[in-house]
């Protein structure tokens, strides 16, 4: 007798307790959840009792996120209801310049009946001359064309030349006459055409739908709803360089508007709500934070689904929130969406003393109101402070402030970021940081922001107790705080130190590894030092060691040329300096991408040896290193002083101010603290360099020799 055979335990599902949301529009009635069905219900009555009003054009107004497609969505579906009335969509966003004209056109004309289309077609060909006129009747004559095909033809006849342009607009209101007249005559065929991204396309894309819009399909029996914000389309906005007549045209595409009002209070939080218990995030979400994400996200419904999924991201893959809980996800969130050039600082090397800008934010906060002060004046310990914050950019507070106030507090903004000024008369702001400053916990919170989670030799912590509910509440957690068929529900077990799932305590615990992209602070071990400098460079300041580990590895030194291999040598050859490359990916990422070679280098005097070795095509660098706050142009006027560089050079800085633009230009460099200005930055600086390498006069004395050598000129 065979042995039983053992079959596997059945398989479970591979999902956890989050999911993440969609950003569709709305498309059924009884998926709105902000009041949306009430003004879509009163708009497609509008829409219907006015087809004899025909043709007009309404625009849904409203601002990014706001929930104009959702609302268009909603009118459609109500119009179905609706007696001989039919709808069209039509995105904007998918059509390019002049396509977007044909694109409109044809969409609308696919909507009628293939008998109108022939008959159409037929009456188009009888305007042409003889021979067009029997070519094109054979087309139609020669088999059964489908819409699309018939579509295409019509839309060759209407648009083979000026002439013919100058008829479309009669033609298309013969077929939509046609179309449009019953048997009955009543009620007569209305077809609503809804334009949706309107405001996300280009100048020439605008001004093409605009002009299928109000020339050539402004016939009746058409109604158009268009999605878009009004605020972009006019002078200040998208079409800032129209003419005097084309703003004008502009004002006639729409006979009105309807401006989306933004949801009330109750209505938000409902809806917040709901996106919670869909992404399986509500126990984490009090009334507290509720609040808080209706007041900080403006009440526009993208801008928190978008919340709401990165709140499910962090707290499922980034451990550094171990030890803080909710309330600082959400917090930091907000910070980094609403308001990235300042979380770029705050996360990153920002140059400052301490090297933590939220404090020195709120310190500038005070100083600043100290400086201001008008009346009694301030108290002793805030002029103590004042003067002390002040020093730190050798600044004196003026006795008495007065107007010397404004004076000093204009230089002291020469040395802070740009964004210091209008930050900081931002309330919401400016009471965000102070409630994530107000945690007990700010000091650590800002600091693991900045260098990531612990290590595995990093000093065990419990886990923060307002992750309680989520452990407390996944259905199947087993013992070790697995749930069935997939891992732990946050990015990291639980501990079983409050009451949720785990064993043993916090010292057993398996610290997290670093997810990819995640900052971590650099390995604790002993430096090697460099080598000392040559006697022509003896002149450097002293610098603290760099500890190199795996980023050295990833950007060598290289001395002498480069050794010929299978590949092609770079055109350009990149030198890179900064004491913290990983904290700056972007400028590998950016260089990396256009394809040049990239020599890193730690500090000044490496760089100085590596210029020496080989010259570079471009320097970027950074400015602050450690506590000295101008060390990159330190560096770059020295090379230019004792004759090392004089090429181009591009610095590269997180905190970017009106004083250290100031310096860089006398330097004759670029500065930027983003991603694309770098982009734009090196290119121009790469372009200059191969005009240097082959001037024009070269390109023409080269072809004038190839001309007496051997009769024929190079391809340029």
């Amino acid at each position: 007798m065979a042995a039983p055979s053992v079959l596997p335990p059945p398989a479970t599902p591979q999902h956890g307790p989050f999911a993440l949301l969609n950003d569709e529009p709305v498309a059924e009635p009884g998926a709105d959840l902000l009041g949306a069905g009430a003004a879509a219900r009163q708009l497609a009555g509008l829409l219907v009792a006015s087809r004899d009003s025909t043709p007009f054009t309404l625009a849904v107004d409203a601002g990014w996120g706001m929930g104009k497609s959702s609302l268009m969505r909603l009118v459609d579906a109500e119009l179905a209801q609706a007696p001989e009335v039919h709808t069209v969509w039509y995105n904007a966003w998918t059509s390019t310049g002049a396509d977007a004209l044909e694109g409109l056109i044809k969409s609308v004309l696919m909507r009628f009946d293939r008998r109108v289309l022939r008959r159409g077609l037929a009456r188009v060909t009888e305007r042409r001359a003889l021979l067009r006129a029997v070519r094109a009747v054979s087309t139609v004559a020669a088999g059964p064309l489908g819409v699309a095909g018939l579509v295409d033809e019509l839309w060759k006849s209407l648009s083979v030349n000026s002439q013919a342009r100058n008829e479309m607009r009669g033609a298309i209101g013969d077929l939509v006459k046609e179309w449009s007249e019953t048997a009955e005559f009543r009620p007569r065929r209305l077809l609503v055409v809804f334009i949706d991204d309107l405001d996300r396309c280009s100048e020439e894309t605008v001004l093409a739908v605009c002009e299928a819009v109000k020339v050539y399909l402004d016939v009746p029996g058409l109604a158009f709803v268009v999605g878009c914000d009004r605020s972009a389309l006019g002078p200040n906005g998208l079409l800032h360089d129209l003419s005097p007549a084309g703003s004008a045209f502009m004002e006639k595409i729409f006979q009105t508007s309807y401006r989306i009002p933004a949801a009330d209070n109750y209505g938000v939080k409902d809806y917040i709500r709901w996106c919670a218990r869909t992404a399986g995030v509500a126990p984490l979400l009090d009334d507290a934070l509720v609040e808080l994400l209706a007041q900080r996200s403006d009440r526009n419904p993208r801008r928190i689904k978008r919340l709401v999924n990165g709140f499910v991201l962090e707290a499922t893959l980034n451990p550094v929130w171990r030890d803080f809980g909710p309330g600082a996800v959400i917090r930091t969130l907000l910070l980094q969406y609403f308001y990235p050039d300042f979380y770029r600082m705050m996360t990153g090397p920002s140059g400052t003393v301490d090297g933590d800008v939220v404090a020195e934010f709120r310190a500038y906060r005070e100083v600043r109101r100290t400086l201001l002060a008008a009346g009694a004046g301030p108290a002793e310990d805030e002029l103590r402070a004042a003067r002390d914050f002040l020093a730190r950019y050798d600044l004196l507070l003026p006795d008495p402030l007065g107007a010397s106030g404004e004076a000093v507090l204009a230089l002291l903004e020469r040395q802070l970021p740009n964004e210091f000024p209008g930050l900081v008369v931002n309330p919401a702001f400016t009471s965000l940081v102070d409630e994530l400053t107000a945690r007990q916990d700010a000091d650590r919170l800002l600091l693991r922001l900045r260098e990531g989670p612990p290590g595995s030799d990093g000093e065990p912590t419990r886990m923060s107790r307002e992750w309680a509910p989520v452990w407390q509440g996944v259905q199947g957690a087993r013992v070790d705080g697995y749930t069935t068929g997939f891992g732990p529900p946050l990015a990291w077990p639980g501990d079983g130190g409050y009451g949720y799932p785990g064993q043993g305590g916090v010292g057993a615990l398996p610290q997290p590894a670093p997810y990819p992209g995640q900052q971590t602070p650099y390995p604790a071990q002993q430096p090697t030092p460099y080598p000392e400098p040559p006697p022509l460079y003896g002149g450097y300041p002293q610098q603290t060691p760099y500890l190199p580990g795996q980023q050295q590895a990833a950007y060598p030194s290289q001395a002498g040329p480069p050794v010929p291999g299978p590949y092609p040598v770079p055109a350009f050859d990149v030198l890179w300096v900064d004491d913290q490359p990983d904290r700056k990916t972007v400028v590998r990422e950016v260089l990396e991408g256009l394809g040049v070679l990239v020599r890193h280098e730690p500090d000044s005097r490496a760089a100085a040896r590596a210029i020496q070795d080989r010259r570079p095509d471009l320097v970027v660098s950074d400015i602050s290193r450690g506590r000295d706050h101008t060390a990159g142009f330190d560096m770059v006027e020295r090379f230019d002083q004792d004759g090392t560089y004089d090429g181009p050079v591009i610095f590269c800085t997180i905190r970017q101010s009106p004083e250290r633009e100031e310096r860089a230009a006398e330097l004759g460099a670029g500065l930027t603290n983003n991603g694309p200005r770098l982009r734009e930055l090196v290119l121009a600086a790469l372009q200059k360099r191969a005009e240097e390498r082959n001037p024009p006069q070269g390109q023409e004395a080269l072809r004038s020799q190839a001309l007496r050598e051997g009769g024929q000129s190079p391809s340029p």
